[in-house]
């Protein structure tokens, strides 16, 4: 396994705060995500891929056919890409995956979940800002167990349908992970109100 994606990484300097994976949204790069993750995650190491998928000119994680159409074969792909991607990064930084934690909004915390539901062992747990289904399956049972995530959605997000985050959250919950979904007045930008939750979710897994 290589490092083949263009990526930024930050030691930690707090050793009990958990290591994160930041996935940027369509568009971002592995900058976009660097100053939420400081202000939520002090201290915390970081791990900022680059999305290699190019939609007219737009970076992502994995190509979409329409707006919430996807090919299950291709982000099948790019999610094991990404997984062997985190591992081999693990061994060459040093940091521990089993306390990793995904960062992602929109298509990087679809992305993020598409890694829990096909390569559990990649991450300790998983902060979802705006996700939604992407592959319509059950975890493997017992692959999450143990592993939480905090699933934050916009009750009023045109990219996202109201039914796909508690049907995300089955789909987690059938792995045994322990699932907090939380509903936002909000399109699908962030607002203030993610943070204050996300921090508060975050910082339990500093205890």
């Amino acid at each position: 396994m290589s490092l083949s994606y263009h990526h930024v990484f930050q030691p930690g300097t707090n050793p009990t705060a958990a290591p994160l994976l930041l996935l940027h949204g369509t568009g971002g790069d592995e900058n976009d995500l660097l100053p939420l993750a400081h202000k939520l995650a002090p201290g915390a190491a970081v791990l900022s891929p680059r999305g290699d998928v190019s939609e007219h000119g737009a970076l992502r994680f994995f190509a979409r056919l329409a707006e919430g159409v996807f090919d299950p074969a291709e982000v099948t792909r790019r999610t094991h890409a990404l997984a062997d991607f985190v591992q081999a990064a693990a061994a060459h930084y040093g940091f521990d995956v089993t306390r990793l934690t995904a960062l992602g909004f929109s298509n990087g915390a679809n992305i993020a979940a598409t890694l829990l539901q096909l390569r559990p062992e990649t991450l300790g747990a998983a902060l979802l800002l705006r996700s939604m289904v992407v592959i319509d399956a059950p975890a493997a049972p017992g692959s999450l167990t143990g592993k939480r995530v905090l699933m934050l959605n916009g009750s009023a997000d045109p990219i996202v349908p109201l039914e796909h985050p508690p049907r995300l959250a089955v789909l987690f919950r059938a792995g045994g992970a322990e699932v907090t979904q939380t509903i936002v007045h909000a399109s699908h930008g962030l607002v203030a109100a993610d943070l204050t939750a996300a921090s508060a979710w975050l910082a339990k897994s500093s205890l």
